[in-house]
Parts: structure tokens; C-alpha cells; sequence
């Protein structure tokens, strides 16, 4: 069986509901003649467009940016697990950079979320990724394993093909970001796979790994191309359906012939 190629992207604080719909009806015309076997097609909006996107998402899959770790509770500001399945999610991104670095989010707080998004029968999107400082002091593969073996302690063997992880360097992400260079980003992939072999064993190397991190229609194409890059997490080079359209067309023939008909 062909592993699974993601491509999807999160629109973070950028979006309001008219302006989700009209990008999800376009992107889903667009692709809606895609084989969807081996690829999955995913976009993460705003929680107030969650609602009307459900209704206009077609073939592509919605995710939710944050969920909390309890069903019900004293929790101002978050949301819960519940709420997201009665809007159609089925991705919940964990982990990303601005939630552990603005908002203060730990590896715990994100393991208690997998665990949870796991038990409700979310996909668990779980971001890791190292500052510019901690490339610079050259400890970016500890930090790396650290982040997986503490994001996805619990996690079974049985239940690690239902996770998805993205390596996003946090010097990446952004208005000012610089895109990892293909090299680069191809030896965090590897350590990424080696961590989750150790984590579950053959389980561990069929689970996708995404990079992000200034994704354009320049190079997208070698990303695509190193052999631990199971898919693309795309910012703002796919906040404009036919931008979006065009990586799909670029990567597609690539994933297509390192892992089977997508």
C-alpha cells in the first residue's frame, strides 16, 4: 500500500468566515478531480469559519489550529473536543511554534492534547521544530527527538498510523522566514523517522511527515523530492487557491513516483 501524501495549510489568524468559504469552494473545484486513494487534501481555518466550512470543504479534509485536553471545564478560551466534532474537523494541529512560543504551550500540554485528539478520533497534527538559537548552538536534532518523545509519550504502536508530524523550524515560519535548504531540511527528516522507528517500530515509518516552513512554488519541488518528506505544510504561498493549485500540480507527479499513485 502507497503511504499517505498530505498537503494542506493552516491560515492562522487571516481569514474571516465569507472569506474561508469562498477560498475552500475554489480550492475544492479546483481539485475536485484529484485522486484522493493516497493524498490527503486538508486546510486549518479560524474556529469561527470552522462551521460554515464544513458545509463548503467538499474533498478536503478541515482541521482545527488548538483544542483543549478536556471535554468540559473551567477553561475560558479554549475549545473543546466536542465542539470540534459537531463542525466536521478531522485534524487537530498541536504543537505549533506560535502556540509554544507566544502562548507558552510545553511538550506536556501537547501530549495531553495528542492523547486526547487520539481518544475522539482526531488526527493528531503534532509541529515540531527548533529556534534559530538552538540550530546555532547545534543541538536542533536533540531538540527534535525531545519534542517527539515527550508530544507522543502514551501513544501506542497500534495507534501511531493515525499520526501526522511536521517539521517546522521555527526560523522558517513567517513574514521573515527562510525556507530551510533542501539538505537541511532532509537531515531533520531523517531524524524525525529514526525517533518515531524507536518510538514504535515498523508503525513508525509509515507515519507522514510533512515539512513547513516558506513553502513556495520554487521549492516545493526538491522539498518534495528528499525521502523522509511524506508531504508539505504550506503557509502563505497557498492562502490563494490557484497558488495552492499549482504546488498540488508541482508535488503530485513527485510523491506519485516515491510512494505509489496519489
Amino acid at each position: 500500500m502507497a503511504k499517505m501524501c498530505c498537503l494542506g495549510s493552516n491560515n492562522k489568524m487571516t481569514m474571516t468566515i465569507r472569506e474561508t468559504v469562498d477560498y475552500l469552494r475554489a480550492l475544492d473545484f479546483l481539485t475536485a478531480q484529484l485522486p484522493r486513494e493516497s493524498l490527503r487534501l486538508f486546510f486549518i481555518p479560524s474556529f469561527t469559519a470552522l462551521s460554515a466550512a464544513s458545509a463548503c470543504a467538499g474533498g478536503i479534509d478541515l482541521g482545527a489550529q488548538n483544542m483543549c485536553w478536556e471535554e468540559r471545564g473551567q477553561f475560558t478560551g479554549e475549545v473543546s473536543p466536542l465542539m470540534l466534532r459537531e463542525v466536521g474537523v478531522s485534524i487537530v494541529e498541536i504543537g505549533h511554534s506560535e502556540r509554544r512560543h507566544i502562548f507558552g504551550e510545553t511538550d506536556e500540554m501537547a501530549n495531553r492534547k495528542v492523547l486526547c485528539a487520539l481518544s475522539h478520533g482526531f488526527t493528531p497534527l503534532l509541529c515540531v521544530g527548533e529556534t534559530a538559537e538552538q540550530r546555532a548552538c547545534g543541538i536542533a536534532d536533540e531538540i527534535l527527538r525531545i519534542q517527539l518523545i515527550r508530544g507522543l509519550r502514551g501513544v501506542s504502536a497500534a495507534d501511531a498510523g493515525r499520526l501526522v508530524v511536521a517539521y517546522e523550524p521555527v526560523w522558517a515560519i513567517g513574514a521573515g522566514g527562510t525556507p530551510a535548504a533542501p539538505d537541511y531540511a532532509g537531515e531533520k527528516h531523517a531524524v524525525l523517522r529514526q525517533t518515531l522507528c524507536a518510538l514504535f517500530g515498523p508503525a513508525g515509518a509509515e507515519i507522514p511527515l510533512l515539512y513547513g516552513g516558506s513553502v513556495n512554488l520554487e521549492n516545493c519541488g526538491p522539498l518534495a523530492l528528499l525521502p523522509e518528506v511524506d508531504g508539505l505544510f504550506i503557509g502563505r504561498s497557498a492562502w490563494e487557491p490557484a497558488g495552492f493549485y499549482r504546488i498540488i500540480q508541482t508535488v503530485l507527479p513527485i510523491f506519485k513516483i516515491k510512494n505509489g499513485p496519489c
